[in-house]
């Protein structure tokens, strides 16, 4: 595991597993809640990428970046589809208590987006940033409105995942130039092009502590009859994030609504109303065989999905607000790290007043006046 300066790595013994955190040296254990933030990563990754972050933040604050299950240095047990991300979620909620930490500010990316908001529904947190998270609906397979395409979530789930890479991740393949390698699909999809990052081999080995064992990434899929052949199984991360398996829209009933920033690349190909990671959408562009027709299988909406929940959100009483950034893909904390930074601060209230945190700039309060 690479460390960079400053940073530590320790695995806390929980009932549940073995969890591993990144720390920052020196911080202090008995810092006040607010002024403590929890970072969760995103699927194919680590706590490795959050580094630069934390060795940013003030040191006023105590951080603590975390590995999910089947992440990094923490264990790698079978993730359960059917409970959603709540396997992982409930991992979070265990290490927290054994550093004695309540009620944080939360930083969720990607597949941590979806952890976040599920622990927000289990757990009291101060606010939430979201970046380029996963839909509050799921992965694939539904309308705008979350109602789902097919009884058995045709098209979402483990056989998403392309064969060839998850055979290059097994294989821990860093330096090849194939498509399908993990340090192609770090630059073709992660991050916006032309983006270069002298910490490249640290975020593809992020990358490739992926576990591909039995029940993790991606998971085993099961035939389907509905187009393109295939459904999600009982197991692994992927299917875990099935439409029938998760949906954290819930957040919208909270009685105690924690402030939301969305943070999010206008060029994210992964996580996008024309997802390049939905069979749906690559039908639709002739690259999948047989697609039946935008009546049949559409392209899932994600992005309007979450700006649509958000709108509920803000409307039963919260605050959410959407920071959408030009030229950025999907990981904002690395292409423009002092925007992501200071977007942090004032969320939680570091810059402004800690009592109502502002806005970014040049970001839009979501309501359904918008």
């Amino acid at each position: 595991m690479t460390l960079l300066d400053g940073i530590s790595s320790r695995i806390i013994d929980t009932d549940r597993l073995g969890v591993n955190i990144l720390e920052r040296i020196g911080d202090d254990p008995g810092t006040a809640p607010d002024r403590t933030v929890v970072l969760l990563h995103g699927g194919l990754s680590s706590a490795l990428v959050w580094q630069e972050l934390m060795q940013d933040l003030p040191a006023e604050f105590r951080v603590v970046a975390v590995d999910l299950r089947g992440f990094g240095g923490t264990e790698h047990m079978p993730v359960e589809a059917s409970r959603g991300v709540r396997d992982l979620s409930d991992d979070v909620a265990v290490a927290l208590a054994e550093l004695g930490i309540d009620a944080p500010h939360l930083v969720g990316w990607d597949l941590g987006g979806a952890v976040a908001l599920q622990f927000a529904l289990d757990h009291p947190v101060r606010t939430i940033l979201l970046e380029s998270p996963i839909s509050p609906y799921g992965l694939g397979g539904t309308r705008l409105d979350g109602t789902r395409l097919t009884d058995d979530d045709a098209g979402c789930g483990a056989g998403m995942a392309n064969a060839e890479f998850v055979r290059r991740l097994n294989a821990r393949e860093s330096d090849e130039e194939s498509p399908t390698s993990p340090r192609s699909i770090f630059r073709s999809s992660f991050v916006a092009e032309g983006f270069t990052t002298e910490h490249e081999d640290l975020w593809v080995e992020a990358m490739l502590s992926t576990s591909t064992a039995t029940g993790n990434y991606p998971g085993e899929a099961v035939t389907s009859p509905h187009w393109p052949g295939y459904a999600p199984g009982r197991f692994g991360v992927l299917n875990a994030l099935a439409p029938s398996n998760f949906d954290v829209s819930a957040i919208v009933e909270l009685p105690v609504k924690p402030t939301i920033l969305w943070v999010r690349g206008v060029l994210d190909p992964i996580v996008s109303d024309a997802s390049f990671s939905d069979p749906n959408h690559l039908g639709a562009l002739g690259i999948l065989p047989d697609w039946p027709g935008a009546d049949i299988a559409p392209a899932q909406p994600m992005v309007s999905q979450t700006r649509e929940v958000l709108r509920r959100y803000t409307d039963a009483g919260g605050v959410a607000t959407e920071l959408a950034l030009p030229g950025v893909g999907h990981t904002p904390h690395l292409e423009r790290p002092a925007v992501f930074r200071r977007a942090l601060l004032e969320l939680t209230g570091y810059i402004g007043s800690p009592a109502s945190p502002a806005p970014p700039t040049e970001a839009i309060i979501l309501s359904s006046s918008d």
